[in-house]
């Protein structure tokens, strides 16, 4: 009964994430646009559809550097529809994030079960709690990005390839390669690398044949290959379309992934993995552990080998994010969940282990704690473009406001949204429908921006504010010069978070935002008790 509720946890905390942060990213612009225009308009017919009105896709206005596939977004269309038909108030845009992650859960809990099945309840137990208190895989898991499309049919793969006291069959290893193929083709090419590792490990074991490899290989690819030419071909109204060959060629092959940031060689190994992993003593004591014993050493050299071997070969790749090798985490926790459980299990066996035990059960507390109560709410913050316009639509929703300002029943209301507006929150899911009244503009031609006809259409404008005294945009800039006459009035400021500073003596602490903050939550006395605790940490430090 326990194990079956420490199951429910990882949904618990990606429900948590998803609701603390409601909104989405420029990074995760295509995919939940897709989810949004497969929902309110279908799918094209055929690949050269002569009747489609291409203003209803985002995809066709905003196409990106590259296509994406459409595969996981018309997914979670798929199994959004049903929900919608019985509630059509619903939120979508969480209802599809929700499904997202509700399926990466799973597979979390899937892993965890193969964890019990080969090692036993407690390796399965450590792994749960220091899975979830780690923060960026529960934040993201609802996040429709491509590396979280593949993420579940990656982890689902990595629990068919568990090590075993017996050498797994080939079907069981057969089937892990071709999901990850699979997840390869349609969603995120590096995982080829992941693929080549884990072949050449399995391989070398003796856990599947040369035969048995090559068939796995072609079933992924071929099934993956029909499922994206299809359906990616129908909704870019291109054919033949494979969206992540394209993607590999502009990135990889052309090396235009650069223009994004690059980073060393050993940035993945210095950086990414230790964020992502977040507890510092999963690589320093957790692992070390279940190396150094013999009863672990096997399996946890079977978990660590080929992920970390990826994540060697792709670290040669100039630009480098962690969600690119987010696939490994499973793995890398699971050593740790050897390692923590043997400590657990013998932790009457001598001083070290005894209080080694404690305190990486106390530094999972900590970061969980810090995970759920300090970098979540950080995060959540960071969304000023989707607050503010659900923050513009209860503006103008006053019916006094409506009236002032000449824009009662009937009245289109026009409204220009910022880059930064787009890239930080808005959604077609956020925007009223057309039948609303409601006409979004999002022009990025800074010729046409340059005219005092296109912004004297604007009932509003969002743009990229600042405390800063003097401090414009290019946008709010450029609007104030060529409407040097009108008179432009700032309804509404969303904060977000700009990062920690350290004051020297002397300099004022303004604390805009966090006063902002605690006083929506506590009050003004709360205001008052932070503002009284600050000074007094200052004074002493």
């Amino acid at each position: 009964m326990r194990y079956a509720l420490a199951l429910l946890v990882p949904l618990g905390l990606i429900v948590l994430h998803l609701l603390a942060a409601p909104y989405t990213k420029v990074e995760e612009s295509f995919h939940v646009q897709a989810v949004h225009d497969i929902l309110a308009h279908g799918l094209p017919y055929g690949f050269n559809d002569p009747n489609l009105n291409r203003t209803n896709y985002d995809h066709f206005a905003f196409p990106g550097a590259v296509p994406r596939s459409a595969v996981g977004a018309a997914l979670l269309a798929l199994l959004s529809k049903p929900v919608i038909l019985f509630n059509d108030g619903i939120n979508q845009q969480l209802l599809a994030r929700a499904i997202l992650g509700l399926l990466n859960a799973s597979a979390i809990a899937y892993y965890a079960s193969g964890l019990r099945h080969t090692f036993g309840q407690t390796v399965a137990i450590w792994y749960i709690l220091l899975q979830t208190s780690q923060f960026h895989l529960i934040y993201y898991a609802s996040r429709p990005l491509s590396n979280m499309f593949a993420f579940p049919l990656t982890t689902t793969a990595m629990r068919l390839l568990l090590p075993t006291p017996h050498h797994a069959n080939n079907n069981h290893t057969g089937k892990a390669l071709a999901l990850l193929t699979f997840a390869g083709v349609i969603f995120r090419s590096e995982l080829a690398l992941l693929v080549a590792t884990q072949t050449l490990f399995n391989l070398s074991t003796n856990k599947i044949s040369l035969r048995a490899t090559i068939t796995a290989g072609l079933t992924g690819a071929i099934t993956a290959l029909l499922l994206t030419i299809t359906l990616d071909g129908t909704f870019w109204q291109r054919f033949p379309l494979w969206p992540e060959f394209e993607a590999f060629v502009f990135n990889v092959m052309a090396g235009q992934s650069s223009a994004w940031g690059t980073e060393p060689w050993s940035w993945y190994f210095t950086n990414a993995l230790p964020r992502l992993l977040l507890n510092p003593l999963v690589y320093t004591l957790a692992i070390p552990v279940a190396l150094r014993q013999p009863a672990t050493r096997s399996p946890a050299l079977a978990l660590l080998i080929p992920s970390l071997a990826f994540v060697a070969l792709y670290s040669f790749m100039p630009h480098k994010e962690w969600r690119f090798i987010v696939y490994v985490i499973p793995s890398l926790t699971a050593a740790a969940a050897l390692g923590a459980a043997y400590l657990w299990t013998h932790r009457r066996r001598s001083f070290f282990m005894c209080w080694a035990v404690r305190v990486l059960a106390l530094s999972v507390l900590l970061t969980g704690f810090l995970s759920n109560f300090v970098l979540l709410p950080v995060s959540a913050v960071n969304y000023p473009g989707g607050r503010a316009l659900d923050a513009l639509h209860s503006y103008h929703g006053k019916s006094d406001l409506k009236m002032e300002n000449g824009l009662g029943p009937g009245r289109t209301v026009n409204v220009y949204l910022g880059n930064l507006a787009c890239q930080t929150g808005v959604t077609r899911f956020v925007q009223l429908p057309d039948e609303s009244g409601w006409v979004y503009d999002k022009t990025e031609d800074e010729v046409v921006k340059s005219t005092s006809g296109f912004w004297d259409r604007f009932d509003y404008v969002l743009v990229e504010a600042s405390s800063e005294v003097g401090y414009m945009d290019s946008d709010e800039m450029r609007f104030r010069e060529v409407l040097p006459s009108s008179s432009w009035e700032m309804v509404y400021v969303a904060d977000s978070f700009a990062g920690v500073s350290v004051l020297r003596p002397g300099v004022p602490a303004t604390g805009t935002v966090e006063k902002r903050v605690i006083g929506a939550v506590g009050g003004s006395r709360a205001v008052e008790a932070f503002e009284s605790v600050r000074e007094r940490v200052r004074d002493s430090l």
